[in-house]
């Protein structure tokens, strides 16, 4: 059960039902309803005395027309307004910064606790598409990231803490409201069309959130997206992979990043407690789903290209052999560099030789466009500056400095 649910566990179903009970004597912290999965407010307000369909009712209020103010609810009586107006709030995560790039792509820094620390990105990318613009959102799960994979400036940072349910739905509410601030309410429409899990943190190391808040995604009651239309994307927490298989039906992308485990062992540790013949096994299982209405029809391979190190013509030939079984679309990065980072991007000659290997193989591969560098909203650079709660980055960089230090020495 969510924070947002357990709240009120401690007040009464009479307490509940009695909007003129005075406020002293229900001493509780309102309930955050932004975070709710239909099914949990259906329960809520089934145990407040109310028809469970109500549900459905506040849902779309808050996530497709972006209404925060129970008053504006016109369908709902108003002493149930006036009872929720007492013990319930909607509330997204504070936006401490926001910044619009020159090329269309959306920045929102979050405040979700005390300190400096308590700070996650959300980041927005426009793009053409056949079928219309596409607006996709990379949303984070964590403060922070436990897992430190090595190219990446989240996991320099530490790990903080899980999000929420209504810090990590809140994010999709504020870039959709972003865009309908000046719009009147009847006439706002949701204007983000796809969702990625790929912002800060390791989304399967905080599953139920993360998947409570998927769930509203593909709710017709809140956003209604098409399943394919929100992406998971993990390093390779296996065990969650398959229990993914049982709870939720969405595209599912991984973040390979070396194509054998000597090198992806260095790159993403947690490849050393499950290495690749275990992780792609599980990716073969979740796509084992039969119905042609699935998702789970090809797995996405993120790959960051990182200069000299997973570049070169063999491993495009050990990617070959270790997805030749494995329905996937490669999707190649190139790398986006950030202080003290001991990598370098690859050449766009050296990608683009990648790329056709890949392709000649028969793969499905493309190569990423560069986003929002100019606002530190491109991969691998959310939260860039946050205060470091583990010494991990100072460790990191006094690391560098001695491993330069000894090149300089043997040079």
């Amino acid at each position: 059960m969510s924070t947002e649910v357990v709240a009120v566990s401690a007040v009464s179903a009479e307490q509940l039902q009695s909007p003129s009970a005075p406020a002293q004597q229900i001493a509780v912290e309102k309930v955050n309803l932004l975070g709710m999965s239909r099914p949990q407010m259906e329960k809520f307000f089934e145990d407040m005395g109310e028809k469970k369909f109500r549900a459905g009712q506040v849902m779309k209020w808050i996530h497709q027309f972006f209404v925060t103010d129970f008053a504006q609810m016109t369908n709902i009586s108003g002493k149930l307004r006036e009872k929720l107006e007492k013990i319930c709030e909607i509330k997204a995560p504070e936006v401490v910064h926001k910044n619009y790039s020159k090329d269309g792509t959306r920045k929102w820094v979050f405040r979700v606790g005390d300190g400096e620390g308590s700070l996650v990105e959300t980041v927005l990318i426009p793009a053409e598409h056949r079928s219309g613009l596409r607006r996709t959102l990379c949303i984070s799960s964590q403060v922070g990231c436990a897992l430190d994979c090595s190219f990446c400036s989240t996991g320099k940072q530490g790990f903080q803490r899980d999000l929420s349910q209504a810090e990590i739905i809140g994010q999709l509410w504020m870039a959709n409201y972003s865009y309908m601030e000046d719009v009147p309410v009847l006439e706002r429409e949701r204007s983000v069309t796809n969702v990625v899990m790929m912002g800060m943190g390791e989304p399967l190391l905080n599953y139920d959130a993360v998947l409570n808040s998927m769930r509203t995604m593909l709710d017709d009651f809140a956003y209604g997206m098409s399943k394919r239309r929100v992406t998971l994307s993990t390093s390779g927490v296996v065990p969650k992979i398959d229990q993914m298989v049982k709870d939720i039906d969405v595209a599912l992308a991984i973040s390979l990043h070396a194509p054998n485990d000597e090198l992806r062992n260095e790159l993403v540790p947690i490849n050393k407690k499950y290495p690749l013949e275990q992780l792609i096994a599980a990716c073969q299982r979740y796509i084992a789903k039969d119905g042609n209405e699935s998702s789970r029809k090809h797995v996405t391979i993120e790959y960051v290209m990182l200069d000299g190190v997973n570049d070169h013509p063999e491993h495009a030939q050990q990617m070959i052999r270790l997805l030749k079984n494995l329905p996937s679309k490669i999707n190649l990065i190139p790398f986006n560099p950030f202080p003290h980072a001991p990598y370098g991007r690859s050449s766009r000659n050296r990608i683009i030789s990648f790329q056709k290997t890949l392709s000649d193989a028969g793969f499905v591969c493309t190569i990423r466009q560069t986003r929002g560098d100019d606002i530190d909203a491109a991969c691998g650079q959310l939260v860039g500056q946050v205060a470091d709660r583990t010494r991990r980055a100072e460790q990191w960089k006094k690391k560098v400095a001695q491993q330069n230090e000894i090149l300089r020495s043997q040079g």
